[in-house]
C-alpha cells in the first residue's frame, strides 16, 4: 500500500505541466516557474503539481525560501479556460486547497508578479507571505467577465485583505488593479521597477529571512495564519502557546547568547 502511494505521488511530478523547479541551494531558495509560454497559462493539472513541488520543498532542508515566479517576464494570465469543460462534475469544487499549499508551507513564501497576475495567479500569489511585483503589473481576478466567479479562493482573501467595498470593486467589476493601486491597498508587500530590480528584491528577501531562526519563522507564520480568522482572545491564547513552546528551543538560546555576545546567530531550525 505504501508503495502505490508512493507511486501515486511520483507519478503527480513525474511530468510537470507548464511548471519548472530550480534550486539555488548557494542562497537556499527554491523557484516554482510557471513556464507555458507566452503568458504561462495554469492547467488543472498544473494545481495539484503547484501543491505537490511546495510540499516537496517544504521538506527540502536546501531550500528555506519558496519563490513562486513566470517565465520569460511574465506571472500569468490566469488558467487554462478551455481545459476546465473536460474537467469531470464536481472536480472544481475544492481548488482553493491546492492553491493555499504557500500559506500551509512552513516556510516563507514570495510571489515575483510580473505584468500580469490574472485569475488563478492572483489567487496563488495571495495564499503567499509576501507578493512583489514590478510596477507595470496588473493584477485582477476577472472571472466575472465570463459568467464565473473565482474558485480559488481569491475573492475570500481579497475580502480580508481589503474589506468588502473595494473587494466589490475588484472583483465584481473584474477590474485590472495596477501594482501601486494593489499596493496602496495592502495586497502587494511592495512594488520594484522592473525584471532586474525583482531579481535583486527576491534574493534580498530570501537572505534577511535564511539569517533568521527557521523554528521562530514557521511557528510565527502559523500563529499569524490561525489568528486572522480567531477572535483577539483566541490570538492571544495561540501567540501565548507558540511562545513559551519556543522558550526551551536551541534557537532561541542561541538568538539570545548571539545578541548578548554582539555576534551574528546561528541557528539550528529546532
Amino acid at each position: 500500500m505504501t508503495n502505490k502511494y508512493a507511486a501515486r505521488r511520483g507519478a503527480d511530478l513525474e511530468k510537470l505541466d507548464g511548471l519548472r523547479v530550480e534550486v539555488d541551494e548557494a542562497k537556499r531558495i527554491g523557484y516554482l516557474y510557471l513556464d507555458r509560454p507566452p503568458l504561462n497559462i495554469v492547467s488543472y493539472t498544473a494545481r495539484t503539481q503547484i501543491r505537490a513541488i511546495i510540499e516537496e520543498m517544504d521538506r527540502d532542508p536546501a531550500i528555506g525560501v519558496v519563490v513562486i515566479r513566470g517565465a520569460n517576464g511574465v506571472y500569468t494570465s490566469g488558467g487554462d479556460i478551455r481545459g476546465f469543460f473536460d474537467v469531470p462534475r464536481d472536480g472544481m469544487s475544492n481548488l482553493a486547497w491546492n492553491i493555499a499549499a504557500p500559506e500551509r508551507c512552513t516556510k516563507p513564501v514570495i510571489a515575483a508578479l510580473e505584468k500580469y497576475a490574472f485569475g488563478i495567479g492572483c489567487e496563488l500569489a495571495l495564499a503567499c507571505d509576501f507578493r512583489l511585483a514590478t510596477k507595470e503589473t496588473l493584477i485582477a481576478l476577472p472571472e466575472i467577465t465570463i459568467g464565473q466567479i473565482p474558485g480559488s479562493g481569491g475573492s475570500q482573501r481579497v475580502l480580508r485583505m481589503v474589506g468588502v467595498t473595494r473587494a466589490k470593486d475588484m472583483v465584481l467589476m473584474g477590474r485590472r488593479i495596477p501594482a501601486p493601486e494593489a499596493h496602496a491597498w495592502g495586497l502587494l508587500t511592495g512594488v520594484v521597477e522592473d525584471s532586474a530590480a525583482m531579481d535583486k528584491e527576491i534574493e534580498s528577501y530570501a537572505a534577511k529571512l535564511n539569517a533568521l531562526s527557521p523554528l521562530a519563522l514557521s511557528t510565527l507564520k502559523r500563529v499569524l495564519n490561525q489568528g486572522e480568522n480567531a477572535s483577539l482572545e483566541a490570538s492571544f491564547d495561540i501567540e501565548g502557546h507558540a511562545y513559551e513552546k519556543l522558550r526551551d528551543s536551541y534557537d532561541y538560546k542561541e538568538g539570545a547568547q548571539a545578541f548578548f555576545e554582539k555576534r551574528k546567530a546561528k541557528y539550528r531550525g529546532n
